[in-house]
């Protein structure tokens, strides 16, 4: 068997190479994944910390009502329901373009997860810090804001890691709903020249460098916000 690369220079008929094809579908993935994270990590914050308010009862019910939701529905089918069933049901989103549908669905699935971990995270903490923020005369949100968040995410940043890692894998999902990203990009390249094996080769191995490159910089993010001391045990409730 022999390889032939010749094929990411050979012209897709549009006028432009597979090589170009693939490095402009790599750019599509990088921006649904990046875009879903920043979705997924507000919503996941938000979320998760609203379970953590013992003096909101209802809060919390409503966090733990949206958990269970997202989590429990297959990513493929929320895709498709934001996709083709939203639209229909509500007629100001037929007007969004798909990317943005996808944005959705892949951010609101695995802000349940972070949620989750962001949760854990809060819940690790020793009581003391809670009650000496309010004993400083420390708000709720200042509480959280100042004392409690700051030290939750130093302690899900190694789950959170291995979950923006998942995310830039999901977003292979969006080949199911037109999404020009690597997956169909592999699945179209492949019919038109016989070359699965180079093709998902390279695909693949797009797919590892962006995982390392996550990976890395998170493990920065960890190392420069270490707090000596500080135990990162049972953050991992998203997993």
């Amino acid at each position: 068997m022999t390889l032939d690369w010749q094929v990411f220079m050979t012209d897709d008929g549009s006028g432009r190479t597979y090589g170009e094809w693939m490095l402009e579908a790599w750019r599509w993935t990088l921006a649904v994944a990046a875009t879903s994270w920043l979705v997924s990590m507000v919503v996941g914050a938000v979320v998760g910390t609203m379970r953590t308010l013992p003096s909101s009862p209802w809060l919390v019910r409503l966090g733990d009502a949206w958990v269970e939701l997202f989590r429990n529905i297959p990513l493929l089918v929320q895709i498709f329901l934001w996709y083709f069933v939203v639209p229909k049901i509500i007629p100001a989103f037929q007007k969004v373009p798909g990317f943005t549908l996808v944005v959705f669905g892949l951010g609101f699935f695995t802000s349940a997860r972070i949620a989750e971990q962001f949760k854990a995270g809060i819940m690790a903490l020793p009581r003391g810090q809670r009650m000496a923020a309010m004993a400083m005369g420390f708000t709720t949100w200042q509480t959280y804001r100042y004392v409690m968040l700051p030290m939750a995410f130093r302690i899900i940043l190694p789950p959170l890691t291995s979950e923006s890692m998942n995310l830039l894998k999901n977003s292979s999902v969006a080949f199911a709903v037109s999404i020009p990203e690597l997956t169909m990009f592999a699945m179209q390249a492949q019919e038109e020249t016989s070359r699965g094996i180079e093709i998902y080769l390279a695909v693949t191995g797009l797919y590892v460098v962006s995982a390392v490159v996550v990976n890395r910089v998170f493990a920065a993010i960890e190392r420069k916000m270490r707090v000596p001391g500080l135990i990162a045990a049972g953050a991992t409730g998203g997993h």
